[in-house]
């Protein structure tokens, strides 16, 4: 890179995605879609799109909202780790993600607590 050459990350992040999905071991769980709130953090080179301001030279962070929606809707996992993980991995599909943060929370999964989360990072 010469004087003045630099790459740009961009941060995009999706907040409070709540979707209903089978996730637990007990059976009642297994028998009736649950709450989950999902926060995606993705970093990427924003460079390109700064200077083309190029909608082609971005994340395209609506179709990759999509891909989550249809993931999580259709999933059966028994733990959030997996559900997590498996989202991670839908995000990292797109070759443009440098970094990426899925936080899953389930909701009243506790006595005496707003939620119960799970967090998972992948970077390249």
């Amino acid at each position: 890179m010469g004087e003045g050459d630099y790459q740009v990350q961009s941060v995009i992040r999706i907040k409070g995605l709540s979707l209903r999905t089978i996730i637990g071991f007990n059976e009642w769980e297994r028998r009736k879609k649950q709450d989950v709130v999902i926060d995606l953090e993705m970093r990427f080179d924003a460079g390109p799109a700064m200077a083309s301001d190029d909608v082609a030279e971005t994340l395209d962070y609506k179709s990759l909202k999509r891909r989550v929606i249809d993931f999580v809707e259709d999933s059966r996992f028994h733990l959030l780790e997996s559900l997590a993980g498996g989202i991670l991995a839908e995000v990292m599909k797109d070759a443009a993600v440098l970094f990426a943060r899925v936080e899953v929370d389930k909701p009243h999964a506790l006595r005496f607590c707003d939620s119960v989360s799970v967090v998972v990072e992948a970077a390249r």
